[in-house]
């Protein structure tokens, strides 16, 4: 899809054993922060609290008492350390640290107070966090606050809360090791299928997927070896009869040859009639001659029964060795020299021969040939002087029985050449294809891999 890039199968079972693991453990740890946060600050107040109404009653007795000292009350009411005790008494107030006074108490807190209710309320002063409670002290018509800092318990909240995040973090992180190992374990079967599947695509129809224990997996490998058993089996029987049929017909075929040989050595005692007749025929015979010879080899290749390329071959002898068969002037050669391909021969000169031939029967005429290096391959370009080929015909050009413009029936080619140039090619571990020339025409190009030889290895040319 144009725009939006497509995550694969590993990559998204990562990140959903990711996902998942990330919001089940942002879910306990919210709801453990939450739930320890309330128990706590509930505690914490009631202790607050407990202490203010006692630390209130306190101070009520004493300021009941004639001549009482407040700041002296104060200081004598013990309250924890850290707690500040603010009192309003008779319109004047007074505190037990010299740094706090009426503003350090909420303005929403002395508004509760004065209408007589108790209150506590967490807010946060200079200092950080705090807690106050108000209380009314109607006997001696005072007000009441003590404000306990909160500071220490929110330093227990914050060291929680980064406990917790630690551990989302962490969950998340073994959920996406445990993604991983999954995906891991799905692909890699996946991938073995695929390399399997891929290799037999090549034409390696011995190729088998591995036995298995895990039983989820071996009624798989199971069906997919019997398949491929049932699908060799076929293209080998199909490939063997047209080996078969092809090699019954060259006998027919030899002694058709032999008897328009036979015409053509007295061709002078017969009419111009019958010689134009003739003539049809010899040109019919060749084609067909060529077209069983281009069948067979597709048969033997479809069958796997053609050599392995095993032999390292000098390749300028051996283009220079096909330019002479097809009478072609070896000045057309041109690049690099003493470069060594494994090969067989007799296959790869046919390769060469077919791309030569196609040249001079409907490209015009062959032009240039040229060898060059391009990493470990080798690039034989073949080049002629015809019209080229139309780009959306490159690929099909390549196909069985693919011919020109011109009705199959009519041309002279049998529609096999470049087709067996691209099988053979292949079975060398190379590629054939065709662009256009610089010159105008088209070119095709080889690719060979190069075989790293002495001179000693190569067979002679």
């Amino acid at each position: 899809m144009r725009g939006r890039r497509t995550l694969g199968l590993r990559h998204r079972l990562v990140a959903a054993f990711s996902l998942v693991a990330l919001l089940v453990s942002a879910v306990f740890a919210v709801s453990t922060y939450l739930l320890a946060r309330g128990y706590l600050l509930v505690q914490r107040e009631r202790v607050v609290q407990h202490q203010s109404f006692a630390d209130a009653v306190f101070v009520q007795r004493r300021l009941e008492s004639a001549g009482a000292d407040v700041s002296a009350v104060l200081t004598a009411a013990g309250t924890p350390a850290g707690h500040t005790i603010i009192l309003k008494w008779r319109n004047q107030w007074y505190a037990s640290a010299l740094d706090q006074g009426r503003d350090a108490v909420p303005s929403a807190v002395q508004q509760e107070i004065a209408a007589g209710q108790p209150v506590s309320q967490r807010f946060r002063s200079a200092d950080g966090p705090a807690l106050v409670v108000g209380v009314p002290v109607r006997t001696v018509g005072a007000e009441f606050y003590e404000i306990a800092p909160l500071t220490e318990l929110d330093g227990t909240l914050r060291l929680l809360s980064g406990i917790l995040l630690g551990g989302a973090l962490l969950a998340t992180a073994a959920g996406a090791a445990l993604g991983v190992w999954t995906s891991r374990s799905v692909i890699t079967p996946l991938n073995r299928v695929a390399v399997t599947a891929a290799s037999i695509a090549g034409g390696d129809l011995e190729r088998r997927l591995a036995a298995t224990e895990d039983p989820e997996l071996a009624t798989i490998v199971g069906s997919f070896n019997s398949m491929v058993d049932t699908l060799h089996q076929r293209i080998t029987r199909d490939a063997r009869l047209a080996a078969d049929v092809s090699h019954e017909l060259r006998s027919p075929l030899t002694t058709l040859v032999g008897s328009v040989d036979l015409l053509n050595a007295r061709r002078d005692e017969l009419p111009d009639r019958s010689k134009r007749a003739l003539d049809l025929v010899t040109a019919d015979l060749q084609r067909f001659r060529r077209l069983l010879d281009d069948l067979l080899e597709l048969a033997r290749s479809d069958a796997g029964l053609g050599q392995r390329p095993n032999t390292v071959v000098a390749l300028d002898g051996l283009l220079e060795q096909v330019l002479g068969e097809v009478s072609a002037d070896l000045s057309t050669l041109h690049g690099e020299t003493g470069i060594f391909v494994a090969a067989d021969k007799s296959r790869l000169s046919r390769l060469f021969r077919n791309l030569f031939d196609n040249a001079n029967t409907h490209g015009g005429g062959l032009t240039r040939v040229t060898v060059s290096r391009t990493d470990d391959d080798l690039l034989v370009l073949v080049d002629d002087s015809g019209p080229g080929i139309r780009p959306e015909d490159r690929e099909r050009v390549f196909e069985r029985f693919a011919t020109g413009a011109t009705k199959r029936g009519s041309s002279s080619g049998t529609g096999l050449g470049l087709a067996l140039a691209s099988e053979t090619a292949a079975a060398h571990g190379g590629a054939v294809w065709c662009t256009a020339s610089p010159a105008g025409g088209a070119r095709f190009v080889v690719r060979l891999p190069e075989a790293r030889s002495t001179a000693e290895e190569v067979v002679g040319s």
